[in-house]
């Protein structure tokens, strides 16, 4: 995507937050639009069309978990990006929950925040590609994984996924039986040049073990390998 093309919203009651997040993403020629308050963002959704949300939590108004949930509500696939001081765990286990596609504390890293950035709007991009060839399924005993029409089942039941956790699932699940490393998998699914500390990975895979485990306490298919990742278990039929 052209840099010129990219529309960036950014959602901060912070003034100066705001100037820097712009200031940033104006280095790679990216439009940037600016909201104080919730309904000022959901406001200009509709006008600037963004591609991309970079949003604080604590606004006037709304929170902005709040935002997020209006935005997913509304049918926006657009990616959003969490930029908060609020950084506790259930804090970035709630943001990914309602729908955000990556959280990055306060204060953040200009160069890290334009590499979440790059990586949410290539992964975007690739979504919304209609030229993509089916991959078929993947069929785990009773769990099943269409590559091609982004569905997951268990026992014939359709499973609800993020775009993110079915991207995060169709990868592990697609190479099942290897050993993935944190760094692999950032690389792969978020797209991430240079690796970069995060909770994401591991707050996802909690998420989809809820989802799609019988027994997400005792995982069948997501296991976790201590000091490297996870590997994926089960024979494909």
């Amino acid at each position: 995507m052209d840099g010129q093309q990219v529309r960036v919203l950014v959602v901060d009651d912070d003034a100066l937050v705001r100037r820097a997040v712009r200031l940033t993403c104006e280095t790679e020629g990216y439009t940037v639009q600016e909201a104080e308050r919730a309904s000022e963002a959901l406001a200009r959704l509709e006008v600037f069309h963004p591609d991309i949300v970079v949003l604080d939590v604590v606004l006037p108004d709304l929170s902005g978990f709040d935002v997020c949930r209006e935005i997913r509500r509304a049918g926006h696939r657009m990616p959003v990006i969490i930029l908060s001081a609020k950084h506790d765990e259930i804090d970035v286990v709630l943001g990914l929950e309602i729908g955000a596609d990556d959280y990055i504390a306060k204060p953040f890293r200009a160069r890290e925040l334009l590499a979440r950035i790059g990586a949410q709007l290539r992964r975007a991009k690739e979504l919304r590609g209609d030229d993509k060839p089916a991959d078929g399924r993947l069929v785990f005993r009773d769990l099943v994984i269409d590559t091609a029409e982004r569905r997951v089942t268990r026992s014939d039941h359709d499973i609800v996924l993020t775009h993110t956790e079915f991207d995060l699932l169709s990868y592990l699940a697609s190479n099942a039986g290897k050993v993935l490393s944190r760094e692999r998998i950032l690389s792969a699914v978020w797209g991430y040049e240079h690796p970069i500390e995060t909770r994401v990975i591991d707050v996802h895979v909690r998420n989809l073990r809820r989802k799609i485990e019988p027994d997400p306490a005792q995982p069948r298919h997501i296991l976790a390998v201590p000091g490297i990742g996870y590997r994926f278990a089960g024979l494909r039929r």
